[in-house]
């Protein structure tokens, strides 16, 4: 019995940390396109206006967002119908390839037009391959451990993402110590996607030796597969609370993207900082968002899901501007610091729950295809919040502070009105079948 329990929590363990590692390296492979997004612009987007080369390459990175929920769906129908498990090997192999190949890829100056082209199918095998990631992952590791443990567990998931982006900002201020300026161009930006192959080694590994999902196998013998999951999803009984679901996921993804998402832009852009400066600073902020993913996730298993994240979305509504405001008038580093990780971790935060939360909205037949389809739909709208921040700057005659204040604003009144539609889950049975 004592080797069976201890067994179990070895398994247990081995899954959330697989899962864990694939969403970090996901995390590191898009903050690292965000870091060099100034510096590569022009090497395959070149243009005399500089604003519209920058607009591009961030066009390119929304794409590897907006393609995500085809692969949230894809990986997702597979989860559900012959295993979690299998669906997560296929994704980290599929977007460990598409980050190694985006360290080789050839410039404008070398093939062209070839160049951007060749950059954008990555981008997409990218964004397909990560989409079917985080579902797959969570929905296993949330069916994988006892319920007292879903809220921590769960922001300790979703804390991945940011964890890889500190990887990022470390390998980034590393990198540029080492190539600055011209020799970051040319060279130092490949570098960062080609370490990206570590964590994805160490993720495969874990996850090769990983046991399936008991309570999908427990469907298995019952031979209660759901045959068309997504069917379901999106025609079914399950159709309403998938889309009051995603009111609150596009919501998250926009606060997301216009926090800390476009922060390396607007510290490098706009508060015109340094590169050493602005690693250091997403550092910090990274942190602060990583310790805010675990706490929300954690005090939600005390309070609810649903109070947990519209705290922490109200605190951003009322926050922004004054920490914004503060960003842009303050010379000294320490304070810049502690503006920039309140904002990013109260407008953040919110995504802690989201695994418990989506595992514990649907049942086991489709829960990998809803959980995975659903956050990842959220960016549909959500990941344009960048390309929004910049537009608005060169079209509303405000203040900056003031601008990208209520761009973030956007998306957090976007959860607290889908809150409202939204019933709490912390207490569900994942066991539960399809009526």
């Amino acid at each position: 019995m004592m080797n069976n329990s201890a067994n179990s929590i070895k398994t247990n363990k081995m899954i959330v940390l697989g899962s864990w590692l694939g969403w970090a390296l996901d995390g590191y492979d898009l903050v690292l396109m965000l870091f060099v997004i100034s510096s590569v612009s022009q090497l395959f987007f070149p243009a005399e206006d500089q604003k519209l080369s920058l607009l591009a390459t961030f066009a390119t990175y929304a794409i590897t967002l907006v393609v995500r929920p085809l692969g949230g769906a894809l990986f997702g129908i597979i989860g559900d119908k012959v295993g979690r498990k299998r669906a997560m090997i296929i994704t980290i192999i599929g977007f460990s390839i598409a980050t190694f190949s985006t360290g080789l890829l050839p410039t404008w100056q070398i093939v062209g037009i070839l160049a951007p082209m060749l950059l954008i199918i990555l981008r997409f095998s990218q964004g397909l391959f990560a989409g079917g990631e985080w579902g797959s992952g969570a929905v296993i590791s949330m069916e994988s451990v006892p319920k007292p443990s879903r809220g921590l567990v769960s922001g300790f998931i979703q804390s991945g993402f940011p964890f890889g982006f500190l990887i990022a900002s470390v390998a980034y201020w590393i990198v540029s110590s080492l190539y600055q300026n011209a020799a970051f161009t040319e060279i130092g930006w490949r570098i960062m996607f080609f370490t990206g192959i570590i964590p994805s080694l160490l993720a495969l590994i874990l996850r090769l030796k990983m046991n399936e999902s008991e309570i999908w196998v427990e469907k298995l013998k019952q031979k209660s597969i759901e045959k068309t999951p997504l069917k379901k999803v999106v025609s079914g009984i399950h159709r309403r609370p998938f889309f009051m679901a995603l009111i609150i996921t596009t919501g998250l993804m926009y606060a997301y993207y216009a926090s800390i998402g476009f922060m390396p832009t607007l510290l490098s852009d706009y508060v015109h900082l340094g590169r050493s400066e602005i690693a250091v600073i997403m550092t910090a902020v990274t942190v602060s968002s990583i310790i805010g993913y675990i706490f929300s996730g954690w005090i939600s298993q005390k309070i609810g899901r649903i109070k947990t994240i519209g705290i922490f979305s109200a605190l951003t509504v009322i926050l922004t501007i004054p920490l914004m405001v503060g960003l842009y008038h303050t010379s000294s580093i320490f304070e810049r610091i502690f503006c920039t990780s309140i904002l990013v971790m109260i407008a953040t935060s919110g995504f802690g729950p989201m695994p418990a939360f989506l595992s514990e909205k649907f049942p086991t037949q489709i829960r990998n295809t809803s959980a995975g389809f659903v956050f990842n739909s959220g960016l549909i709208i959500g990941a344009w919040a960048p390309l929004v921040a910049i537009e608005m700057s060169s079209k509303i005659n405000w203040p900056q502070p003031f601008i990208f204040g209520a761009n973030l604003m956007i998306g957090c009144i976007m959860v607290l009105i889908g809150l409202k539609f939204n019933p709490e889950t912390k207490n569900a049975d994942l066991r539960v079948t399809i009526s």
